[in-house]
């Protein structure tokens, strides 16, 4: 393809493969735009893409939706996004409409099959560690080993206190639970391997596995790419699928070689037989029957 899109607060360059979305860095452009600098999106990630009139007058807005398990940042983000901080989101001026419409039209003819499927693997990269940011009680990191929880003795409650700084290496974690600052109850939680998803957990801020966001606190640009980033190291760090074994595909018996005995072999045991006879060690039945046997042989 090689075209350029240039829009508001970024610009998407396609290519034979993907699709690369750099975000300006401008004082009205989104901060988690800021702190995501540029993604490159492989276009078996996607899901579909779509133009549409953008709300504001002379827009119109080309939005892509990545496949679910694709993307890690979305994978957390759990449709929790405004509509403006949406990185798959394109404004562009009214006039790039039939570029970005031509563009809408190749993309949905590379769209495979699987495109409605969900991705086995993340397929976009998620921020690179060492992350960190506030939370209202306690200081989360993650180098990319390990999440670490530092509590606050401003903000953390009795129970984290009791527990002490937390710290869970991603081969102990099956996922997590991201919740916008933006809304009340704001948190992250971490999920432990094994544990049921859907068992009574202690609100958040009484979990030594989760901290709790607020004002100022666990912003959304600080929060969701650590988030997404933790995401990417335990899927990592799952151990891959042992293939179930193949059942053996039952050998047919080997055929059983008949050997059928030469002619001269059975005159020279029929002879012996007639000597066995003559001498009187064979009665005269016996005789027939033994004869007739060799003689079935040929």
């Amino acid at each position: 393809m090689g075209d350029v899109l240039a829009g508001i607060n970024s610009s998407w360059e396609f290519d034979t493969d993907s699709v690369l979305i750099r975000f300006e860095r401008g004082i009205r452009t989104p901060k988690l735009f800021h702190v995501l600098g540029e993604r490159r999106v492989p276009y078996e990630a996607l899901r579909s893409v779509e133009l549409a009139p953008g709300t504001r007058r002379g827009t119109v807005v080309l939005r892509a939706e990545p496949r679910p398990g694709a993307d890690p940042l979305m994978e957390a983000a759990a449709g929790q996004l405004r509509e403006t901080s949406d990185p798959y989101r394109l404004v562009l001026p009214a006039e790039h409409e039939p570029l970005a419409a031509a563009r809408v039209s190749e993309l949905s003819s590379v769209l495979g099959p699987r495109a409605q499927e969900p991705a086995d693997r993340h397929l976009v990269a998620a921020p690179a560690a060492p992350l960190q940011f506030k939370a209202y009680d306690g200081k989360v990191s993650f180098d990319g080993r390990a999440v670490s929880f530092r509590w606050f003795w401003t903000g953390a409650s009795s129970a984290k206190w009791k527990a002490g700084d937390q710290s869970f290496p991603v081969g102990e974690l099956q996922g997590l639970r991201w919740r916008s600052p933006e809304v009340v109850g704001g948190h992250l939680r971490l999920v432990r391997r094994g544990e049921a998803e859907d068992r009574e957990r202690p609100e958040a801020d009484q979990d030594p596995a989760a901290v709790v966001f607020g004002l100022g606190y666990g912003l959304v640009h600080e929060s969701l790419p650590l988030a997404a980033s933790v995401l990417e190291a335990v899927r990592a760090a799952e151990p891959a699928p042992v293939p179930e074994a193949a059942a053996p595909v039952p050998r047919a018996a080997d055929p059983v070689a008949t050997v059928r005995p030469a002619p001269a072999d059975i005159a020279d045991r029929i002879r012996h037989l007639g000597e066995l006879h003559g001498a009187g060690l064979l009665t005269d039945e016996e005789f027939s029957v033994k004869k007739a046997e060799l003689l079935a042989e040929l």
